[in-house]
């Protein structure tokens, strides 16, 4: 399936498959859901979560 046959199943701009595959986009849920069933798979399948780092609590105990 190209960029543009998906963009067109899932109602959205072909530029905006691009900038998902490039990791430029983070689409919404819902988008998330209409392009997994789209490709017949899952949103797990499909995506990567990267948890931003987190500022380190001021009170945590340093780790030795």
């Amino acid at each position: 399936m190209t960029q543009d046959d998906l963009a067109r199943k899932v109602g959205v701009r072909r530029e905006t498959i691009l900038y998902l595959e490039k990791g430029k986009y983070n689409p919404s849920l819902m988008l998330a859901h209409q392009i997994a069933q789209a490709l017949k798979t899952t949103i797990d399948d499909l995506f990567i979560f990267e948890d931003e780092e987190k500022p380190k609590n001021s009170l945590e105990k340093p780790h030795n």
